[in-house]
């Protein structure tokens, strides 16, 4: 509890001296002149103007960090001999924390190495809008449009707001197509979840990782360990199914030619892996390459996508109109406007169709450490590869809406023939002199819903759409390719998962992830041979929904939160825009496949239990704990606007340990009594000059803390430092807590050494308890006859951890030299291991599971019932469900049966159960002649011959006045003795520290009490109700 002295622990800091402690000399040749300062109040001074360099991580990978001086230091300048702050410390491979290398350098300028860094364009523009123009540009984009049309009329009502007034307007338009609304939804969630990734990686510098850096530094660790890990398997699966279809474009080549090597599935196979590999070799070589690679890939796409566009314009043969394809027609277009859905196909299965290719927005964001500023690339390059990429699929399909029917027989010979009805599917290829009624009968091949190729045959020229079609596909796998290993190797050198460490490591100028390439070659290559990826497609789209969707609920979780730290540079977004996105990808996901996104869900979930139960010592400043704390400050707000129930009285416990560490059965026991449900304080006074005591106290705060989270006690450290130790205690008595969550029992340990500490000792520790009785508070004394004070073994062992290298060392080096084994030091003298050995396995008696026994409950004098409460809580508690309660009360003689009737109804009513009730009816009995206590107190009596006159000293007048108490507490023990020996606890009613008696004689009280007993714990409520009968 008390702590006279500083050792050990201090804090250091590298920008003081605080060698030597005299009058203040300044050796102004030892500093360096800072000229920020001298120029600015003109003269030099250990205060410091505000610099960007102070702000940065420590652990930083620049090696330096600057070191402003402490509030200490400027404090007590006059009280230094020299002062010499540097301007830049070295870091020593630990972060703030203590952890090594800190990979969340927020603030730290990365050593230029040589190695390649993008620009918005070449990093994140080019990326996106090659990763977004997919094969569904050529392929599905005109069957889509063919089921879905281009327009529909319809009513669309807009509300209006403004800060005076609001209104809605509906009006008749005829220009929200289904066609259209595809591609305009899946532009809005992929539009807001770019406007939410532009928040985000505005609020701070942004690393290597992509959308798991953006998840995890905003919502934790639990969320961005759990998507960062699917994240980077979905674009590792999204590598195979982009191969696979560059693939099978080949072999249809190959088909066609007849031209195959083995088979069509093996040829796909042999040709998937071949392009793997080529791919691998690209992306190992270097971000440059691949860079390089991919303006190559963009240009051939380009060139596709304005050949479609130059095709619509060329005068079509009759054989292209045979198969459907006209140039620019309004009948056309007007035909093409309703849907049209066949085969069983729906709004949302199209759009579940047309989506993934949608999911490529990350592809920039994904290489976030390869930028040269990532907070500028990636808001403006994602969103402009939107809007192109967006406008860009929009374009084409009304192009081939306005040119192409729904349907065609591709026989040039089906024209319009007089006398023969023109009906059918494609009126308005009548018009234009072609029949192609039979269509409504029978199936045809050619139109924009039957044939995939159909831009192919719109283009003018239909090998650049193949080479598109090439571009696309290995654009895609590329980008997929580089973005799950640095995604990958961010998640393990965050160390979320420690088994995959080993993927962390880079090479090279850029940190290039080698490791993580080849698990993304072993994993394409795998499912490319064996898997299923028409079931997996389904599955990679909501696995990139649910990054999608997490990006959006971190923007609105940041900003809901309100926290300070939350100031991003990027001003265009809407917090409840962002739970829309949220919202709407979760609902695509379930569109897509609701099976998938079942299984999705449930991954994320298990991946998130195994973080939140591992607990990765990492501490991002998430905005989880910023909402924690909102939601901390507003209950306990709302809780004291409530009066206080007896049917909610809860033991909140301040207990008197010391440091954590030092008493453990006490906070044991004390921890059982609020475990989670209650608040628990294990609290420490620092005694001595106030300068060494404050520094200790600093010190320690966190590294107690850190202690009680690691052993699981849900508890918090609290320390004061004061002249004096009550002074100390009676501080935290009247100021801990907050509002209604504030302690209302304390607990503090016997003094076993009363006897030998002197009167100032005494006399603090029974203040003690007239404090806590003046403030109301329930006060409980646990005595163990080993003791409860551990802290002599916690010093050793401190200082063993603080030397044991340093003497390692030399042990071995003396062992090499002189060829005789060392031990570390001297073994303790036997009696000293046995009074150890026996006081450690006391120190954890409350913390293992307690064997079959009982409880005595020894309920004398009504306190409001917390002396009855205490223990029943204890046999709710799993290490105590095997300890049955079992009451003694003091009756009078001759209606024993009578008071034990009346306490069973009691207890009854206060739905507390008990194995047995024992009424004592022999309490008044003297004791038997013992002079225990008589030898006791004599060092403390006052004789009346004796000329000494010392007040603190007990009196042959006090003595006799309280006699009859005194005898209570003798025989109290004999009955203790007789009925508890074997109680795994005792609980007795203690009795009040009276103003008035003695301090020596309470405590011989407390001492003949509980003397040699199993633990025993003296309980005294505040004489307010805790229990009550009434619902």
């Amino acid at each position: 509890m008390e702590r006279s002295r500083s050792n050990g622990g201090e804090h250091v800091n590298n920008a003081y001296d605080s060698t030597l402690d005299e009058p203040p000399h300044y050796e102004e040749a030892s500093r360096a002149v800072r000229p920020s300062v001298v120029s600015a109040f003109g003269h030099d001074t250990l205060d410091r103007v505000p610099n960007i360099d102070f702000y940065r991580n420590a652990g930083s990978v620049s090696g330096h960090r600057a070191v402003r001086p402490s509030l200490q230091e400027l404090h007590e300048v006059f009280q230094k001999v020299r002062i010499s702050v540097p301007d830049t410390v070295a870091d020593d491979g630990e972060g703030s924390s203590g952890t090594p290398y800190d990979p969340d350098l927020e603030s730290a300028v990365p050593i230029d190495k040589g190695g390649v860094k993008f620009g918005w364009i070449r990093g994140v523009l080019v990326r996106c809008m090659l990763n977004i123009w997919g094969v569904m540009l050529f392929i599905r984009l005109s069957w889509i449009f063919g089921h879905a049309g281009w327009g529909e009329s319809g009513l669309l009502c807009c509300h209006l707001k403004t800060d005076i007034l609001s209104f809605s307007v509906c009006v008749c338009v005829c220009v929200a197509g289904l066609g259209i609304v595809v591609i305009v939804l899946s532009c809005v969630v992929t539009t807001i979840t770019g406007l939410s990734m532009s928040a985000i990686c505005t609020n701070g510098v942004v690393r290597g990782g992509g959308a798991y850096y953006l998840i995890s530094r905003s919502l934790g660790p639990e969320f961005g360990g759990s998507i960062g890990l699917i994240f980077a398997f979905a674009n590792a699966v999204a590598v195979s199914m982009y191969v696979v279809g560059f693939a099978e474009t080949v072999v249809d080549l190959l088909k066609d030619n007849d031209v195959l090597m083995v088979d069509e599935i093996n040829d796909i196979r042999i040709v998937g892996c071949i392009t793997v590999v080529l791919l691998l070799g690209i992306s190992v070589a270097g971000m440059e390459w691949e860079a390089k690679a991919q303006i190559v890939l963009l240009i051939i796409l380009l060139v596709a996508i304005v050949n479609v566009i130059v095709g619509t314009f060329i005068p079509v043969t009759e054989s292209k109109k045979a198969t459907g394809i006209f140039n620019y027609n309004s009948k056309i277009f007007l035909e093409n406007f309703t849907p049209d859905f066949r085969h069983g196909e729906t709004f949302f299965s199209v759009f579940a169709i047309f989506f993934p290719a949608a999911t490529g927005i990350l592809a920039g964001a994904n290489i976030s450490g390869d930028l040269r500023d990532p907070q500028a690339a990636i808001p403006k390059g994602t969103l402009l590869a939107i809007l192109i990429t967006g406008v860009t699929y929009l374009g084409i399909a009304l192009c081939v809406s306005a040119t192409v029917v729904r349907d065609a027989t591709g026989n040039i010979n089906d024209t319009v023939t007089p006398g023969v009805p023109c009906t059918g599917p494609s009126i308005a290829a009548c018009e234009l002199g072609y029949n192609f009624s039979s269509c409504a009968e029978t199936e045809c091949e050619f139109g924009l819903i039957n044939n995939v190729q159909v831009m192919t045959l719109v283009s003018g020229f239909g090998p650049l759409i193949i080479a598109g079609t090439f571009s696309a596909t290995l654009s895609s796998a590329l980008a997929s390719l580089v973005s799950a290993p640095k995604v990958f190797q961010a998640l393990c050198q965050d160390n979320i998962y420690k088994i995959l460490h080993f993927f962390a490591k880079g090479y090279g100028k850029n940190n290039e992830p080698i490791r993580g390439y080849i698990l993304t070659f072993i994993i394409s290559v795998a499912f490319i041979l064996v898997g299923d990826l028409d079931t997996i497609a389904p599955i990679i789209s909501n696995f990139f929904l649910a990054s999608y969707a997490l990006i959006n609920f971190s923007c609105f979780h940041a900003s809901y939160a309100k926290s300070p730290g939350w100031r991003p540079a990027y001003k265009y977004y809407n917090m409840w825009l962002s739970l829309l996105g949220a919202l709407l990808c979760c609902v695509v996901m379930f569109v897509i496949n609701w099976w998938a996104a079942l299984l999705t869900y449930g991954i994320e979930i298990l991946l998130y239990i195994y973080v939140t139960v591992k607990k990765p010592d990492v501490n991002w400043g998430s905005s989880t704990q910023a909402v924690t704390f909102v939601s901390a400050v507003g209950n306990a707000l709302s809780l004291s606007g409530v009066n206080d129930h007896v049917k909610n009285f809860r033991p909140q416990i301040l207990a008197l340990t010391g440091g954590a560490r030092n008493r453990p059965a006490l906070l044991d026991l004390a921890h059982s009594f609020s475990k989670n449900y209650g608040l628990c304080l294990t609290c420490e006074v620092f005694v001595g000059p106030r300068s060494e005591a404050l520094e200790e106290m600093n010190s320690g705060m966190e590294r107690n803390q850190l202690w009680l989270r690691k052993t699981k006690r849900k508890a918090f450290y609290a320390a004061v430092a004061c002249d004096e130790f009550r002074q100390g205690a009676e501080s935290l008595l009247q100021a801990s807590g907050l509002g209604r969550m504030k302690p209302n029992t304390l607990m503090i340990g016997f003094k076993r050494n009363w006897r030998t500490a002197g009167t100032e000792g005494v006399q603090t520790y029974v203040g003690i308890l007239h404090d806590a009785f003046d403030f109301e508070y329930g006060t409980l004394i646990l005595r163990m006859d080993q003791g409860l004070d551990v802290s002599h073994l916690v010093e050793a062992e401190g200082q063993y951890e603080n030397f044991s290298g340093i003497i390692k060392h030399l042990l071995t080096f003396i062992k090499y030299c002189t060829g005789f084994r060392v031990a570390l030091c001297a073994p303790p003298t036997p009696q000293v291991a046995k009074m150890n050995e026996k006081l450690l396995e006391a120190s954890a008696q409350f913390k293992k599971k307690q064997p079959k026994g009982t409880i005595d409950v020894w309920w004398l004098f009504d306190d409001g019932g917390l002396t009855l409460l205490l223990p029943y809580i204890l046999t709710t508690r799993k290490k105590w469900k095997d300890s049955k309660l079992r009451i003694f009360i003091a009756g009078q003689p001759g209606r024993s049966d009578l008071d034990k009737q009346e306490m069973k109804s009691l207890l009854q009513k206060f739905r507390i159960n008990c194995t047995d009730i024992n009424v004592i009816d022999d309490i008044h009995i003297p004791p038997r002649a013992d002079r225990k206590l008589d030898d006791m107190i004599e060092p403390f009596r006052l004789h009346e011959e004796s000329k000494d006159s010392a007040p603190w000293k007990i009196t042959d007048e006090e003595l006799s006045t309280f006699e009859e108490k005194t005898n209570l507490q003798i025989r109290l023990n004999e009955l203790l003795q007789e009925n508890s020996k074997s109680a795994n606890l005792i609980v007795v009613s203690m009795p009040i520290a009276r103003k008035g008696v003695s301090d020596f004689l309470y405590m011989a009280w407390l001492d003949i009490l509980t003397k040699d007993l199993p633990p025993t714990l003296l309980i005294r409520g505040n004489h307010k109700s805790v229990l009550t009968f009434y619902s």
